[in-house]
């Protein structure tokens, strides 16, 4: 099952989604440091997730780390830009837009990536984030970004 989502970014069109699914892409569309505990609508109290940096198990560690994620940043916005439904799985492709005051010189930074979820009574159970953390952090870091981009291109010659 695919859900695909109208420009706006704000309503799946395929209504035959399963419940869990269609909340979880309402709410991560939303998602701010204001409504974090929204998190608790899409996610088991028992759940793992893990991105490049980190992995955290449970409820209340990861609501830790979604207020430390969030504490500093400007902005994050997702656009979720297609989503993938197999029996109790998903696969998500979002977009990630973030501004941080002391990374890119305080613009905005886009970043592609995707998402493994499992549910378990109509909830995450288990989320995996796959992204380029390079161009996601270490990029947009004073020098040592400039020195990562000097090595991208180096590597291609």
């Amino acid at each position: 099952m695919n859900i695909e989502l109208d420009n706006n970014n704000s309503h799946p069109l395929n209504d035959t989604n399963s419940k869990w699914l269609s909340e979880f892409v309402s709410i991560y569309q939303q998602l701010s440091t204001d409504n974090l505990h929204l998190l608790n609508v899409i996610y088991h109290q028992d759940v793992v997730f893990a991105d490049p940096m980190h992995e955290v198990k449970g409820l209340i560690a990861l609501h830790c780390y979604f207020e430390g994620l969030y504490q500093n940043l400007t902005s994050c916005d997702f656009v979720i830009e297609h989503v993938i439904e197999q029996g109790n799985s998903a696969a998500i492709y979002w977009q990630m837009t973030y501004q941080h005051p002391k990374l890119n010189k305080g613009k905005v930074v886009t970043v592609y990536g995707n998402s493994r979820l499992l549910e378990q009574d109509d909830k995450v159970i288990y989320h995996r984030d796959f992204l380029d953390l390079g161009s996601m952090l270490y990029e947009q870091i004073p020098l040592l970004g400039q020195l990562i981009k000097w090595v991208k291109n180096r590597a291609v010659k």
